[in-house]
């Protein structure tokens, strides 16, 4: 009998000593590819590092073997599997190849998330947020902040920080969809609580306070219409863009020729869309939230993971070939990106950019056009691509996550692969990389 305990006991120890690693694999045979960073963040919270492989299977995960590791992906339906050193030195070894398209970059402190949005202490209409979906489904904790806060200077407590469809023109989303009347009333009460005379002061405020932001060090990753109209916003900075019903005056008709364009994050020579109901400039192009975009589709850029990093890790997915989604800002008009801005997907047709980046300052941002990648129509388009998700349940104070309000927001257990979605995730693990970019 004691023999045989013995036995079973050097077995186990035989297993668990070869069993070194745990690999999340994320290609096509990960079961749910949004929760994996969900694991990442998890691991990398409790002082773990975290090995991203990128363009190995997909850009997988690799940890030192941890019991609590491997339960969490079970509870989380996570797919992976349990290693040897043997096998996790062949792997670095393929990896480590001059050949092979492929990096490892080690993810060392999980970034403290920051989700810029009316939550529901403001918002009396019903929000969908693709970021706050993908947090919320991946687990991942984050804040909720508004105007209030950036005004407050509470964006030095985060390293990453997201926008969504916001109008830092001030002029209320223009078509109006954007907010209530008791949104836009509120707006008004914040406003004349920080002193601003009208609301497109107080927005051009928070939209310098986002910049000194990136410009010190932080990543900003913006959705829809917030990149077009942060960009907007800062070049305009000193010309009157919006008109009497926003302000108080008219349109300054030498608007244009004001505009400054190194105060922009990605954009230059742009013209603006002067009393236009429903476009704030030419930078937004694409499907422009009209029409059905179920048959358009747009193209992830392939980059050299051993040089370029950062674009290799923005783009890590299982698919290259993504659905395209409508916003009210639903891709880039290629013609007015600055030189120094990296194109990472595109619509090549119809020379319309869905997804870019590039470095300001000490920081770096990510622009991806559009508001849900699994709603083909978003904001500003037809049928039921902008419902809720909501905000129940978040204030703004920290580590939220989980639940939401009721609405009609994306469901993503129904969806769990997202190749759409996955890019967003991408740029919540990208401040935690260890390895910074390389000059080709």
């Amino acid at each position: 009998m004691l023999k045989g305990y013995l036995l079973a006991f050097l077995v186990f120890f035989s297993m668990v000593s070869k069993a070194a690693s745990i690999l999340i694999p994320m290609d096509e045979t990960q079961k749910n590819h949004l929760k994996s960073y969900g694991i990442a963040y998890w691991t990398l919270k409790r002082d773990l590092a975290v090995d991203w492989l990128l363009n190995y299977r997909g850009g997988s995960f690799l940890v030192k073997y941890a019991g609590p590791v491997e339960n969490e992906c079970k509870v989380r339906g996570v797919s992976f599997e349990v290693i040897s050193d043997a096998r996790v030195n062949a792997i670095l070894t393929e990896i480590s190849a001059p050949e092979a398209n492929m990096e490892i970059v080690k993810l060392e402190k999980a970034a403290k998330v920051a989700v810029y949005s009316p939550n529901n202490t403001f918002t009396t209409k019903d929000y969908t947020d693709a970021v706050i979906t993908a947090l919320n489904y991946a687990e991942i904790p984050y804040d909720v902040i508004y105007d209030e806060a950036v005004l407050k200077g509470e964006l030095a407590k985060y390293e990453w920080v997201h926008l969504h469809h916001e109008d830092f023109t001030g002029q209320l989303g223009l078509s109006m969809q954007r907010m209530s009347e008791d949104d836009i009333r509120i707006q008004r009460e914040i406003a004349k609580k920080f002193g601003y005379p009208h609301v497109p002061a107080m927005k051009l405020a928070v939209a310098r306070a986002i910049s000194k932001f990136v410009a010190g060090g932080g990543y900003l990753f913006a959705m829809c219409s917030a990149g077009e109209t942060l960009d907007v916003a800062l070049a305009a900075d000193g010309a009157d863009i919006v008109d009497s019903g926003f302000d108080g005056d008219d349109v300054d008709v030498n608007a244009q020729s004001k505009l400054d364009f190194s105060k922009a994050l990605a954009f230059q020579n742009f013209q603006l869309a002067l009393n236009n109901y429903r476009g704030f400039s030419n930078i937004n192009t694409g499907n422009a939230g009209r029409g059905d975009p179920s048959g358009d589709f747009f193209t992830l850029f392939s980059f050299s993971a051993k040089w370029d990093i950062v674009a290799s890790m923005l783009t890590q997915d299982h698919e290259f070939v993504i659905k395209a989604f409508n916003g009210q800002t639903t891709a880039f008009n290629k013609a007015v990106l600055k030189p120094s801005t990296l194109v990472l997907g595109e619509t090549k047709a119809a020379g319309a950019a869905r997804y870019i980046h590039g470095e300001f300052g000490n920081g770096q941002w990510t622009y991806y056009g559009g508001h849900d990648p699994e709603s083909g129509f978003g904001r500003g388009g037809r049928g039921g691509g902008f419902g809720g998700g909501g905000f129940g349940g978040f204030g703004s104070g920290g580590g939220n996550f989980g639940g939401g309000g009721p609405g009609r927001g994306t469901d993503l257990s129904l969806t769990p692969n997202s190749p759409g979605y996955r890019l967003i995730l991408n740029n919540v693990l990208f401040p935690s990389a260890k390895k910074k970019k390389q000059k080709t």
